[in-house]
């Protein structure tokens, strides 16, 4: 039976006291430690990966204290640990206000460290028995956390599977910011062979690229001003699971050669060693880049392209499949809604409209933020198209469904008024029941009328079967 991977996320303005941490803590090999410099670049990795536990030092101009608040709102599953200078007593107490639920002392102790990270966790651990809400979806709130039931997302499901199961091929994602590649990754990892060993992530992105290569292949004492010990790196700790390579594009030409040496010899040199390590490791590469302009643009190695895309997998952006928005905002209410009493229930069909008319630059993760920061906003269990903030509501946004387009033309012979409010009343009706997946209880909300109302008129007009034609249709 495998052990579940926690993970630590240490921030800190030092790289040796950084590096000094990640030593202690991953000689537990059920421990993933993530780092950042600054609160800014810890962000981002909070919003890429879970995090179980946080260590953060307090920076200046309470930057620090800042930084603790925003997290613990954002995650209330999350366990902050303040790292503060030893005996003093007023940033013990700031700290505490700010979130913390622990504190280790500086300059660090191994033995220190150890016992607060273990109670942190233990302290996780019973915050999610006690039903604490857990802001992600769960593996049955879709395919693995991936939601969706467009016909293009079914083929990328399959794909995933049938990819998965062997579990030795290379694996391109390609998709633009937000689209989910580190999801998609997750799951062919959860589905492959490899399941029971670490899925290890790097973001080539958020990494500088003086540290990347040391990050990846870890260093020697003495490689380099600063390097006071060895270390490893995450392709050494990711030996016999799943290397996740985020932004892979943004990899500088030098670093992609001993990337190709990897996947074509299987071994790697550490940084001021020359001393080959064999290492039995599945990459799975991710990119928001068109690699082949890149190639054709000089930036980026063409043999190292085609040693990636053994298997490319691309995800379709949002507006591409803008019919499964009406899933995912069930999904996402129902995410921020665990174990709260916030007020958001569901959409109006104005603004399920509009939002699948809407661009979605930032994709899954733009519709998931909206429906995040509505459910704190929200005073009413339905959102309505006024609700929306201000680049939903543009006129380019929302197409004339209900407005000129069905309007007919009067002409001076008259026209048969009865007949076109009764077609008028099928096409609302028919859109608030592809809105609402089907579920009637659902389309009479979004409708505001009686679920007996709606019934009977489903029933008299025979809507169900358009209903029904439209589904085949779009399979």
């Amino acid at each position: 039976m495998s052990i579940p991977i926690k993970t630590i996320l240490l921030v800190h303005p030092e790289l040796e006291k950084r590096e000094y941490v990640q030593d202690v803590l991953q000689e537990n090999e059920a421990l993933n430690v993530e780092v950042a410099p600054n609160p800014e670049a810890a962000h981002r990795l909070l919003e890429e990966m879970k995090v179980h536990v946080l260590l953060t030092a307090i920076f200046t101009n309470n930057e620090g204290l800042e930084f603790l608040e925003q997290v613990k709102k954002g995650n209330s599953a999350l366990v902050p640990v303040a790292c503060l200078p030893s005996g003093d007593q007023d940033s013990i107490i700031q700290a505490l206000r700010a979130g913390a639920q622990y504190y280790i002392n500086t300059p660090f102790q191994a033995q220190e460290i150890r016992l607060i990270v273990q109670r942190a966790l233990e302290s996780h651990e019973h915050q999610v028995q006690q039903g604490t809400p857990d802001m992600e979806l769960r593996k049955s709130d879709g395919f693995y956390g991936i939601v969706g039931a467009n016909k293009e997302m079914h083929k990328l499901f399959n794909l995933i599977e049938k990819v998965a199961e062997d579990g030795e091929s290379t694996v391109l994602i390609q998709g633009e910011s937000g689209v989910g590649k580190e999801l998609v990754a997750q799951a062919l990892h959860a589905h492959s062979p490899r399941q029971n060993q670490r899925l290890v992530p790097v973001n080539c992105a958020a990494i500088p690229d003086e540290l990347l290569e040391s990050e990846l292949f870890g260093h020697e004492k003495g490689a380099f001003t600063g390097a006071n010990q060895a270390k490893q790196g995450r392709l050494h700790y990711a030996n016999k699971g799943t290397l996740f390579l985020d932004e892979i594009g943004d990899m500088k030409p030098p670093l992609q050669a001993k990337l190709l040496r990897v996947l074509q010899e299987k071994e790697f040199e550490p940084v001021g060693s020359v001393k080959p390590y064999k290492v039995d490791v599945r990459v799975v590469a991710a990119t928001r880049c068109h690699l082949e302009e890149e190639v054709n643009a000089g930036n980026f190695r063409e043999d190292l392209y085609y040693r990636l895309s053994v298997v490319p997998i691309r995800i379709p952006p949002l507006r591409e499949r803008s019919d499964d928005i009406p899933l995912l905002l069930e999904k996402f209410i129902q995410l921020y809604q665990r174990n709260r009493k916030g007020s958001l229930k569901r959409f109006s069909l104005e603004a399920v409209e509009a939002l699948k008319n809407y661009s979605w630059p930032g994709n899954v993760r733009e519709l998931k933020n909206l429906v995040q920061r509505l459910s704190v906003l929200q005073e009413k269990e339905t959102a309505a198209l006024e609700d929306l903030p201000e680049q939903f509501l543009s006129e380019a946004n929302i197409k004339p469904s209900f407005q000129e387009a069905s309007i007919p033309v009067v002409q001076h012979t008259g026209i048969d008024f009865n007949t076109q409010v009764s077609e008028f009343e099928d096409r609302l009706i028919l859109q608030a029941l592809i809105a609402a997946k089907g579920n009637k209880k659902q389309a009479a909300q979004n409708l505001n009328l009686k679920r007996t109302t709606l019934l009977e008129k489903i029933k008299k007009k025979d809507l169900n079967k358009l209903y029904l034609q439209h589904i085949n249709n779009c399979m």
